[in-house]
């Protein structure tokens, strides 16, 4: 474990003021580039809308359009940050965030593009987007990410057809595995859900970043870049809690999934529940996404329906035979999905107790709780100018409903849980160790994990 250093000073929010920095280069080039592409998206399916909606859906794209060219506009040249107009249901926390972030701005600044924390403009980009379209029915409900998503899918398929082929050949021994054994099938799918989270579109801005070979066969060139792995500790985690089950102490063990991106990712992760369920590691798999599409690649309850129903219908034995299982657990119960407003609203977790507690409560029945991908490791650590020696735990700040693992690979300035000098020696082999995705870990949080 890193030496953890006591943390007396919060470190301030990682932002654009800093010239160069790499939250200045998202907010000054990645920012804008999204938003083009949405706004070309849009255009391109002009003809779609008025097939659908005739006139009125015609006028309804120009107009998001329209929303959207001011936006960014705003952007690059460090407007004001304004408040919602849509009067949806988390409208008024969106516009309490702004005032509370007005509070800490120095010198009374107004909340800006560059001024403000990234974190927090980058988060309100994809909900203005929203916006745009919810202030335009009938095309309101209209997935601007779509396509980026479902040509992920299908670009991945070799990559899906191989994992499946490996899951479905585990599970057909699985229940004579001694626990060895079945710790290193575990291992395995941990690490390619981990790597699967490589496939970032809002990192690549959109550009095709799909997953081209076997999974199983890249994991041990890969091991090298991970520089925390708790892995030992996840497991440890997932046998306590089974075994609790089997001495009659609890009727259930419960893992939960934070989501992070659609496509070949959503795959790995529906592969490990698969195998977590299978194993009899866990009894149920509570998944949590978006209620509406946000940082360009992350899973919704459509996009995860429609996983689903696309590896049933593939024609591909081992393929449609996951796919079909995996309905049969939804259809059961044994897999739900969930999708609270908190995880698309710009709060740090420290907040979640106090802004989300019906969803702080949700979290806390579960034995373990998998943050998967970088925005969920940003808002776990609050996107702060931490020390890369603080303590995973130190960073968290008081957040902890259960045991939780991060698993994530890295593409944003901040990391912590390093041993001393570790973060140096990456910076002298690898300047962009931080944000180019090469790089990941695998880091835990339970009662006593940090010594």
């Amino acid at each position: 474990m890193a030496a953890d250093q006591t943390v007396h000073v919060v470190p301030p929010s990682l932002s654009a003021k800093v010239v160069g920095s790499f939250a200045y280069l998202t907010v000054k080039d990645r920012l804008p580039t999204i938003l083009t592409k949405v706004i070309d998206t849009i255009h391109r399916n002009k003809n779609k809308f008025f097939e659908e909606y005739g006139e009125e859906g015609i006028q309804a794209e120009k107009q998001t359009i329209s929303l959207l060219s001011k936006l960014r506009n705003e952007l690059q040249t460090d407007k004001p940050v304004l408040t919602l107009v849509d009067e949806l249901g988390d409208t008024e926390s969106w516009n309490q965030y702004l005032q509370r972030q007005q509070r800490l701005q120095e010198d009374e600044e107004p909340v800006s593009w560059f001024k403000s924390p990234w974190l927090y403009v980058e988060c309100y980009m994809y909900r203005k987007i929203q916006e745009a379209l919810w202030l335009n029915p009938p095309i309101s409900d209209y997935d601007v990410f779509n396509e980026g998503k479902t040509q992920s899918f299908f670009e991945s398929q070799q990559a899906v057809m191989a994992l499946c082929t490996h899951v479905e050949g585990v599970k057909k021994t699985i229940e004579d595995l001694p626990e060895n054994l079945l710790g290193e099938h575990f291992n395995k799918l941990l690490l390619v859900s981990l790597w699967g989270n490589k496939c970032d579109l809002s990192i690549s801005a959109g550009m095709d970043n799909s997953q081209k070979t076997s999974p199983i066969e890249s994991l041990i060139s890969l091991q090298p870049f991970i520089l925390v792995d708790d892995s030992n500790m996840v497991w440890s985690t997932l046998l306590a809690a089974q075994r609790r089950v089997q001495a009659g102490k609890t009727t259930s063990s419960r893992v939960d999934i934070i989501l992070d991106n659609a496509g070949f990712e959503l795959v790995t992760d529906l592969v490990l529940a698969d195998f977590l369920v299978s194993s009899g590691l866990a009894c149920e798999i509570h998944f949590h996404g978006k209620c509406f599409p946000w940082f360009v690649s992350d899973v919704t309850a459509n996009d995860f329906q429609w996983t689903i129903k696309q590896t049933m219908a593939a024609n591909h034995r081992w393929m449609s035979k996951s796919g079909v299982q995996w309905q049969s657990y939804v259809k059961a119960g044994v897999w739900s999905y969930h999708d609270h407003p908190f995880w698309t609203q710009p709060n740090e977790f420290c907040d979640m107790a106090a802004d989300a507690p019906d969803l702080y409560a949700t979290l806390q029945k579960a034995d373990l709780v998998l943050f998967k991908g970088d925005l969920n490791y940003r808002k776990l650590t609050g996107d702060r100018d931490w020390e890369h020696t603080v303590g995973f735990e130190s960073a968290l700040r008081g957040f902890g409903p259960a045991p939780l693992c991060s698993l994530r690979t890295l593409k944003a300035n901040v990391q912590v849980g390093l041993q001393p000098g570790q973060g140096k020696k990456l910076s002298a082999q690898d300047p962009d160790w931080m944000t180019n995705g090469k790089y990941a870990v695998i880091q835990f949080y339970g009662l006593n994990s940090e010594q």
